[in-house]
């Protein structure tokens, strides 16, 4: 389904004002608020994307990247980080057939699980006897922000059993990996229990992540935004050059494509974007000084447009 325009959903012009975004915000989260509409699903639904919409363009990088980009800028910062709604991994099992499975489990809580769906259809409900199962374990591993974009492996030791655990690309910290059957003994006639690993990921000194996107800043003077010039931007795959046109603005972001995480099992991977800050100089010699002042004074005289 496509979103509609930001601009469009809060009912300002694209030249609105951070207090012009705000009010209007407010206007229609209390118009919508589910709690003045118990049960309507289209105010519910209509809250969600007033939200979704203030969220970004009360953010002023957010809003600089729609403004450029669209929502293809922003798609990582809010919803589902993979966006559309896909499976990140593909269909089916990501890790092949090997001896147990990997999957990202949610907890449903104690009661009302899965086992209990599934056992009032095949006669071992609540009031069933049932074998039962090994306790499951929990641990956590450690891995680096590149690691977590391209994928990795890692030897995982529990109770003196150790494995070797795949990590897909893409995961993101706080992400939990389950391990079928490789947790505590069961009694007999009992299924062991399983493993669940959550993932812990390593900051990184200059990249950070929204989502699909990776964002990084890079720092020019105001000479080289006046005149353009070329950054060298650090990525996860590598280190490349990027142009800066001539007149930039300082906030303005720059998308590099296909740099950012991984969000299809066949490779496709968001954008890395790149915001552009002006720095002013703080100390400046005599003759700098002197520069400017002239520069001022032929602007003055209708020199410089």
């Amino acid at each position: 389904m496509t979103k509609r325009d930001y601009y469009e959903v809060l009912g300002v012009s694209k030249n609105a004002s951070d207090d012009e975004i705000k009010k209007a915000y407010r206007k229609l989260a209390i118009k919508y608020h589910p709690d003045k509409n118990p049960g309507d699903k289209e105010a519910e639904e209509k809250f969600k994307e007033v939200s979704e919409a203030h969220e970004i363009l009360s953010d002023k990088q957010k809003r600089a990247r729609y403004d450029q980009f669209g929502h293809a800028g922003v798609d990582g910062g809010a919803g589902n980080p993979f966006g559309g709604g896909q499976n990140p991994f593909g269909q089916g099992n990501p890790f092949g057939n090997g001896a147990y499975s990997q999957t990202f489990s949610f907890d449903f809580g104690s009661g009302g699980g899965l086992d209990d769906i599934l056992g009032s259809f095949f006669g071992f409900g609540a009031g069933a006897r049932r074998p039962r199962r090994g306790a499951d374990y929990r641990t956590q591993v450690t891995i680096t922000f590149k690691e977590a974009i391209f994928g990795t492996e890692k030897q995982v030791s529990v109770n003196g059993e150790s494995l070797k655990l795949k990590i897909p690309a893409g995961i993101d910290d706080g992400m939990q990996i389950r391990l079928r059957g490789k947790g505590g003994e069961a009694p007999e006639g009992g299924e062991k229990g399983d493993l669940y690993v959550q993932i812990r990921v390593k900051p990184h000194k200059h990249l950070t992540r929204e989502g699909t996107l990776i964002l990084s800043e890079e720092k020019i003077s105001m000479v080289d935004a006046a005149l353009g010039c070329e950054v060298k931007v650090e990525t996860v795959d590598g280190e490349i050059t990027m142009k800066v046109p001539a007149g930039t603005q300082s906030g303005t972001p720059f998308k590099l494509s296909g740099h950012g995480v991984p969000f299809r099992a066949d490779g496709d991977r968001g954008p890395h974007i790149v915001t552009i800050i002006v720095e002013t100089p703080k100390n400046l010699s005599r003759k700098q000084k002197e520069l400017l002042e002239e520069f001022k004074k032929a602007k003055k005289r209708g020199l410089f447009s």
